[in-house]
């Protein structure tokens, strides 16, 4: 499975906005980008004025490190919604926002995407009573899903739950903290996404 390994601070700094990939910490003192806001690198202080291609390229970037998603997986996904019934920005958003790490972070069980991947590949998670360990396992509206694991690791999920009580369930997920269970009330919109995204841009890109 590949994966970005380098620091994500990094990341944050050479996209010039807040993406939230170490939860809390990001929110707080510590965070990399509140001390060094501006990009990584010999010349990252200098000002550069981005042509259209490069706006278009840096937004597809945020994206990409917003979902942990690499280069190949990501024109996959692209690919998808070209072709599914729709507007594409818009239903490349659902999709990404339909795997299974973005919806254990969304429910608040992990501080962060990374750490959600990490509960789904350690057998924590079930999907309508099924045991899934694939990250982006694709959910559908209707489906329920839920928490399985021994007293330690609950024990970590619901303190991230503490952690993550500043972060609203999004309306399309019905959570019930208590007994661990979910329900896809149905299937996202580009208005359940609070980040700002400019899906047009990506389209673009990929339509050159």
């Amino acid at each position: 499975m590949g994966r970005y390994t380098n620091a994500v601070c990094r990341l944050c700094r050479r996209q010039g906005e807040k993406l939230f990939l170490k939860g809390p910490r990001c929110n707080g003192p510590k965070c990399t980008l509140t001390k060094r806001a501006f990009a990584p690198g010999q010349h990252g202080q200098s000002r550069v004025k981005l042509s259209n291609y490069g706006v278009q390229l840096r937004e597809k970037q945020k994206v990409k490190r917003m979902y942990g998603v690499l280069e190949k997986q990501f024109r996959r996904y692209f690919k998808t919604a070209a072709k599914t019934k729709g507007v594409t920005g818009k239903v490349l958003l659902q999709l990404l926002e339909r795997r299974l790490d973005n919806v254990i972070f969304r429910l608040g069980l992990a501080a962060s995407r990374a750490s959600a991947r990490q509960i789904v590949r350690h057998n924590f998670i079930y999907v309508n009573s099924k045991r899934v360990n694939i990250p982006s396992y694709l959910i559908s509206a209707n489906d329920s899903v839920e928490v399985k694991a021994k007293d330690k690791p609950k024990e970590n999920i619901r303190n991230n739950i503490e952690l993550s009580k500043d972060r609203t369930v999004p309306s399309w997920l019905e959570f019930d903290a208590k007994e661990l269970k979910a329900k896809v009330v149905r299937l996202p919109e580009k208005e359940d996404i609070s980040a700002t995204i400019q899906e047009q841009l990506i389209v673009e890109l990929y339509s050159k």
